[in-house]
């Protein structure tokens, strides 16, 4: 697991060429479950990539969690029990975490679940069978300022994972090059 930069003009095709690497062949349809609030700066990562997914390729990609529906502590529980109704769906859950400071603004993709909330002591489901986490700022800086965090930082970031989702989808599935990237 390489960290990629979000400020990389190449970060969509490193997302691309990871989760190409990850992705099982079998694999004919993905659940994006975009996890974070609406009202934190620093946890929006999720939404925002939601949002900039939502209705793309709706015949191989399902996007759970926007800015306008978001996936948080108050309903990633009954999220969760609906993914576990879909056994055959394969699912990449994107959330904001915290990390060393080396890594403060870049993207990690990870085969496994996600368990979001760990970074603010929550102990909620864990979601998917691959993670991209965007890190935020240092783990051991003061968790109080992740309302704080630069927007244009989590904005860039969120368009860089979803322009790689995006990349994804429509190569493995082969959709014509003209297609739009984002919805």
């Amino acid at each position: 697991m390489r960290p990629i930069p979000y400020s990389d003009p190449l970060a969509p095709l490193l997302i691309r060429n990871e989760l190409f690497s990850l992705l099982p062949a079998h694999i004919g349809h993905l659940t994006v479950v975009c996890i974070g609030s609406n009202r934190i700066n620093g946890d929006s990562l999720g939404p925002f990539v939601g949002t900039l997914l939502e209705n793309a390729y709706p015949d191989h990609l399902t996007v759970i969690g926007t800015l306008k529906r978001p996936v948080d502590a108050t309903n990633i529980e009954r999220v969760h029990q609906q993914l576990l109704k879909n056994p055959n769906s394969y699912v990449l859950a994107v959330d904001s975490i915290v990390g060393p400071r080396p890594f403060v603004h870049t993207i990690a993709i990870r085969p496994g679940a996600l368990a979001p909330g760990t970074g603010l002591g929550h102990s909620l489901p864990s979601i998917g069978d691959l993670s991209i986490m965007g890190v935020m700022m240092e783990d051991t800086a003061d968790i109080t300022a992740l309302p704080y965090t630069n927007l244009h930082v989590v904005y860039q970031m969120a368009k860089a994972i979803a322009l790689g989702l995006s990349l994804t989808v429509r190569q493995r599935y082969g959709y014509a090059p003209s297609a739009p990237l984002l919805a």
